[in-house]
C-alpha cells in the first residue's frame, strides 16, 4: 500500500463522511439538525430565495457530493461543488471575522474544507478509488484544480449574487428560522 494513496483515502473518506453528516443535518434533520423546513428558514433569513428549496440543494451538494468525495467518483467535479458551497458558508453564513471561534463565527472553518475539497482536484483521488478503477486518471493537476477553484468560486458568487439583504427577507420567510432550540412540526 502506497503511503501517498493511503493518506488520500485517510482523507477523502474523513472529508466526505463529514459532508454526508452535514448534509444529513439539512435534509434529514439528523445529527442535531434542522431538517430542510428549519434549514429552508434559516437560509431565507440571510437572504437566500426560495429558502427551503435551497436547503434541499445545499444538503444534496453536502451528502451527495460527500459520498462521491469518499468513494473517489467524479473528483475534480465535487471539488467545483464544494468550492462553490463553500464560499457561501464563508461569505453568507460565516463572514463575520476570521476565527471561527468567535460569535458569530468566522470564515477559518470553511475555508479549511473549501481549500481541503479543492487539493483533490489537485492531487486526484488517489489510487484507492472509483475514479482509479475506472481508469479516469488524467482528470486533476493544475488545470483541473484552477477550474475546481474558478469554476468553484464563480459558482458560489453567482448563488451569493441571488440573495437578497436579510433585513428585507425575515418576513419572508418560507420556514420558521433555525436559531431556536424548539423543534419544527
Amino acid at each position: 500500500m502506497d503511503a501517498v494513496d493511503a493518506g488520500l483515502l485517510v482523507l477523502r473518506a474523513f472529508l466526505g463522511l463529514l459532508m454526508v453528516a452535514h448534509g444529513s443535518q439539512k435534509l434529514l434533520g439528523w445529527f442535531n439538525g434542522y431538517g430542510v423546513r428549519g434549514t429552508g428558514g434559516y437560509f431565507a433569513s440571510i437572504g437566500y430565495p426560495a429558502g427551503t428549496l435551497m436547503a434541499v440543494l445545499a444538503g444534496s451538494v453536502e451528502a451527495g457530493g460527500g459520498v462521491a468525495l469518499a468513494a473517489g467518483f467524479l473528483t475534480p467535479l465535487v471539488s467545483l461543488a464544494f468550492v462553490a458551497l463553500f464560499v457561501n458558508v464563508a461569505w453568507a453564513g460565516h463572514g463575520h471575522s476570521f476565527w471561527n471561534h468567535n460569535q458569530p463565527f468566522g470564515v477559518e472553518y470553511p475555508l479549511v474544507l473549501g481549500v481541503l475539497s479543492a487539493v483533490f482536484a489537485l492531487t486526484g483521488p488517489g489510487a484507492y478509488s472509483l475514479d482509479a478503477a475506472l481508469g479516469w486518471t488524467t482528470f486533476f493537476g493544475p488545470g483541473w484544480f484552477a477550474a475546481a477553484i474558478l469554476g468553484g468560486f464563480a459558482a458560489g458568487v453567482l448563488a451569493l449574487w441571488l440573495r437578497r439583504r436579510p433585513a428585507a427577507v425575515v418576513a419572508e420567510s418560507d420556514a420558521p428560522a433555525a436559531s431556536t432550540d424548539e423543534p419544527v412540526a
